[in-house]
C-alpha cells in the first residue's frame, strides 16, 4: 500500500508526529477533574497567541459550526457579509439559511474588501452584525483587518465577527487590540492539527447581545460556553484528542516565539512567491493583499492543473491543491502554513521544478 502524500494543501495541512503522539494520550472523562485540568492548561497559551484576556472557547465542530453560531448568537436585525471568495460568499448563504435578513458587499474573487466599501454599505443603515474572512483561503487574499474594523467602529451597536481560519497564529490577530466581538478559527490550517475542533473568542458585548436572542439554539450558544468555561469545561462532549494536540502545538508555538513564527510564515511565503515569478505565473491576489499562509497561483500559462497536481503526487508524494469553486482550473494553491520551514518548503518547490517542464 502506498504511503499518503505530505500535504501542502491549504487545509488540512501536514501534522507533526509530536502532535499525533499527543493525541494518543489516555482517554479521560470529560466531566471530571482530569478534563478540567486539561481545559485549564491550554487557556493561557491560547490567550497569548490571540493576545486576549478573554476565554478561548473550545468547540467540537468545524469552523463552519462556529461561523453559523455567530449568526445565530448575534444577528437581531440584519447581517452584512463581506464577500470576496468561496468561503466568505458562503457565509451570506448561511445567514439566509439561518432565517436572518442579510446583505453583502461583493467584490470579484481575487480582490480585497476595502474599508471604503464597508463604510459605504453600512451607511445605508439597519445592520447590527458584520462578518469578515480575514484570509480568504479560496483566493489567497488577506483582507486589511484592522482598517476594516476601524471603519465598522464608526457605526454604533454593530457586532464584528472575524474568520481567522487560515491566518490565526501565522500572522498577528490581537483580539483585544483589534476590538472585534468574535474571532473564530478551525485547527486544521495554520494551527496544524487534524480537523474536528474550532476556537471562538467572544467579547462581553457579544455575550450580552446573545442573551437577547431567543432562537440562538443550544450547541453554539455563547452563554452556554461561558457558563461551562467558568467550570473549565464545555457545554457538550469535547474532542479530547484534539485538545491534547492543541496543547502540544500551542506549547510548540510559544517555545518557538510568536514573532519568529510570523517571520517563518513570511519567509516560506516569499519563497513560494519566488517560484511563481520564476516560472512566469502570477499571484491571483493583488499586491498588498496577499496571504502569508498560502499562495493562490493564477494559471495564466494555461497548464493542465489537475495533471500537474497528479504528477507531483505520483512522482514526489506531495500534494498541492487546485483552484476552488468557480476558479477551479484557473488557479492552483500552494500552502506554507503550519509547520513548514524554509527547508521543507524548498523541498516542495524543488519537486514542482522537477515536474513543471512537462506541462509548459
Amino acid at each position: 500500500m502506498s504511503t499518503k502524500p505530505k500535504l501542502f494543501s491549504p487545509g488540512p495541512v501536514d501534522v507533526a508526529k509530536e502532535t499525533y503522539e499527543a493525541m494518543c494520550s489516555p482517554a479521560i472523562g470529560h466531566r471530571g477533574k482530569d478534563f478540567e485540568e486539561l481545559y485549564a492548561s491550554v487557556q493561557p497559551g491560547l490567550q497569548e497567541v490571540a493576545k486576549t484576556t478573554r476565554p478561548v472557547f473550545l468547540n467540537t465542530a468545524s469552523a463552519w459550526g462556529a461561523m453559523e453560531g455567530a449568526i445565530r448568537n448575534l444577528t437581531q436585525k440584519k447581517v452584512l457579509n463581506l464577500c470576496c471568495g468561496a468561503f466568505s460568499d458562503k457565509w451570506y448563504d448561511v445567514s439566509l439559511r439561518c432565517g436572518k435578513e442579510a446583505d453583502k458587499v461583493q467584490v470579484e474573487w481575487g480582490e480585497a474588501i476595502t474599508p471604503e466599501l464597508v463604510r459605504e454599505k453600512l451607511s445605508e443603515g439597519g445592520f447590527d452584525t458584520v462578518t469578515l474572512a480575514h484570509n480568504e483561503t479560496s483566493t489567497g487574499v488577506l483582507n486589511p483587518l484592522a482598517d476594516i474594523v476601524k471603519a465598522i467602529r464608526e457605526f454604533d451597536d454593530i457586532m464584528i465577527v472575524v474568520d481567522t481560519v487560515s491566518s490565526f497564529s501565522a500572522v498577528p490577530t490581537p483580539f483585544d487590540e483589534l476590538g472585534v466581538d468574535v474571532l473564530l478559527c478551525g485547527v486544521q490550517k495554520a494551527l496544524a492539527l487534524p480537523p474536528g475542533l474550532s476556537l471562538m473568542i467572544v467579547s462581553e458585548a457579544a455575550l450580552e447581545r446573545c442573551k437577547k436572542l431567543p432562537d440562538r439554539g443550544y450547541y453554539f450558544d455563547y452563554n452556554e460556553f461561558e457558563k461551562n468555561h467558568l467550570k473549565n469545561n464545555t457545554p457538550s462532549t469535547p474532542a479530547i484528542p484534539q485538545i491534547y494536540a492543541l496543547r502540544e502545538r500551542v506549547d510548540f508555538m510559544l517555545s518557538e516565539g510568536l514573532e519568529k513564527r510570523y517571520a517563518r510564515h513570511a519567509a516560506t511565503n516569499a519563497l513560494t512567491h519566488g517560484w511563481v515569478a520564476k516560472h512566469g505565473f502570477e499571484n491571483f491576489a493583488p499586491k498588498g493583499y496577499q496571504s502569508k499562509t498560502l499562495t493562490c497561483v493564477k494559471n495564466n500559462l494555461e497548464i493542465d492543473v489537475p495533471g500537474f497536481i497528479k504528477a507531483v503526487r505520483a512522482k514526489h508524494n506531495l500534494l498541492i491543491n487546485g483552484g476552488y469553486g468557480k476558479i477551479k482550473g484557473l488557479t492552483f494553491r500552494i500552502s506554507n502554513m503550519g509547520n513548514e520551514t524554509l527547508e521543507t518548503q524548498q523541498e516542495l518547490l524543488d519537486a514542482l521544478d522537477d515536474v513543471i517542464p512537462d506541462f509548459l
